[in-house]
C-alpha cells in the first residue's frame, strides 16, 4: 500500500551496514595506542615481578607507565568506539578515559621531576621512610585529580547539547579545554623551574668534585644534557596541542586537531624509553627476564647522575 514507506525502511538498514570510510589519522592514533600499550605493559610487568624495584623513583615510573598504558588503551578503544559503537555515552566515556590518562601522564612526569629535585636538594634525608610516604601521597593525589578530570565530560561538562561551545576535541567544551591547556602550561613552567634548580645543584656538586680531583665531572654534564633532552621532548610533544586548544574551536578543520594530537600521544611512546628503559636497574631486570643473564660489562658500569 505504501511503496515509498517500504523502500525507506529497507534503505535504513542498508545504510547502517555500509562501513564508515576509515580516516588514516584515526589509524595512526590507533597504531600509536597499540605501541604505547605494549611498551608500558612491559615496564609494569618488570616493576611488578622485581621485588627490589620498590624505591620511590620506581613507584613513580610505575605510575607513569600505568597512565601511559591507559592512554594507549584509550586510543585503541576510541578507534573501536568511533567505527563500531558511536553512541553519545560511549563517546563521553572514551574522552573521559583519554583526559584522565594523559593528565596523569603529564602530572606523573612532574612528580618524577619533583622526586629528582628532592633527591639532590635533600640528599641526606631523601633515603628515609618519609620520602616513600610522600611519594605514595603524591601518586594518590595525582590519580584522584585525574579521575575527577576524566569524569567531568560524563557529569555534564560536555558540548553535546550545544555544538557552538565545542573545543577542537568534541565533546569537550572550549572552556574545559582552555583550563586543561593553561594548567599544562603552568605544569611546564614549574618543571622548567625545577630543572633549572637541578642543574644549579648538579653543577655545584661538580665544582666541589673538581676542586678535590682537579677535573670536571663528566657525569654531571651528561646528566644535565639528559635533562634538557627530556624537557625539550616534553615541550615539542605537548606544546602544539596545548596552544592550539587555546586558540582554536570546533569550527577549525579537523586535520589541524589530528596534526597536534598525534605528537602529544607520541610523548607516551617516548616516556618509557626516557624514564624506564634507560634505567640500569630496569635494564638488568629486562636482561634477566629475556635471557636469564646479564651482560658481563653491565655490572662494571658506574652509576651516574644521568641514571637518576
Amino acid at each position: 500500500q505504501h511503496p515509498g514507506h517500504h523502500g525507506g525502511s529497507l534503505l535504513v538498514p542498508l545504510q547502517q551496514l555500509r562501513p564508515l570510510p576509515v580516516n588514516p589519522w584515526d589509524i595512526a592514533l590507533c597504531v600509536t595506542g597499540t605501541l604505547i600499550s605494549c611498551e608500558n605493559a612491559i615496564v609494569i610487568a618488570i616493576l611488578f615481578y622485581t621485588p627490589t624495584l620498590r624505591a620511590p623513583m620506581f613507584i613513580l615510573i610505575g605510575s607513569l607507565a600505568f597512565a601511559d598504558l591507559l592512554a594507549g588503551l584509550g586510543l585503541i578503544l576510541n578507534f573501536v568506539f568511533i567505527y563500531m559503537l558511536n553512541t553519545e555515552f560511549v563517546t563521553l566515556i572514551s574522552v573521559g578515559l583519554l583526559i584522565a590518562a594523559f593528565s596523569a601522564s603529564v602530572l606523573n612526569i612532574l612528580a618524577i621531576t619533583v622526586d629528582r629535585y628532592l633527591s639532590l636538594y635533600n640528599a641526606l634525608t631523601y633515603h628515609t621512610e618519609r620520602t616513600v610516604t610522600f611519594t605514595y601521597v603524591m601518586v594518590v593525589l595525582i590519580w584522584l585529580v585525574c579521575i575527577i578530570l576524566g569524569l567531568l565530560p560524563v557529569l555534564g561538562w560536555n558540548c553535546l547539547r550545544d555544538e557552538a561551545s565545542c573545543s577542537i576535541c568534541r565533546p569537550v567544551t572550549k572552556n574545559n579545554a582552555v583550563v586543561l591547556a593553561v594548567t599544562f602550561l603552568l605544569v611546564f613552567a614549574l618543571m622548567m623551574q625545577l630543572y633549572l634548580q637541578i642543574c644549579k645543584i648538579a653543577f655545584r656538586h661538580a665544582q666541589q668534585i673538581a676542586v678535590q680531583h682537579q677535573f670536571m665531572a663528566i657525569s654531571t654534564t651528561k646528566g644535565v644534557s639528559t635533562l634538557s633532552v627530556i624537557l625539550c621532548t616534553f615541550a615539542a610533544c605537548w606544546m602544539p596541542f596545548a596552544m592550539y586548544s587555546i586558540v582554536a574551536d570546533s569550527r577549525y578543520p579537523m586535520i589541524y586537531t589530528y596534526a597536534t594530537v598525534l605528537p602529544a600521544t607520541c610523548n607516551s611512546v617516548i616516556n618509557p624509553i626516557i624514564y624506564a628503559y634507560r634505567n640500569p636497574d630496569i635494564q638488568k631486570s629486562l636482561w634477566l627476564a629475556c635471557c636469564g643473564c646479564v651482560p658481563s660489562n653491565f655490572s662494571l658500569r658506574p652509576r651516574t647522575s644521568s641514571d637518576v
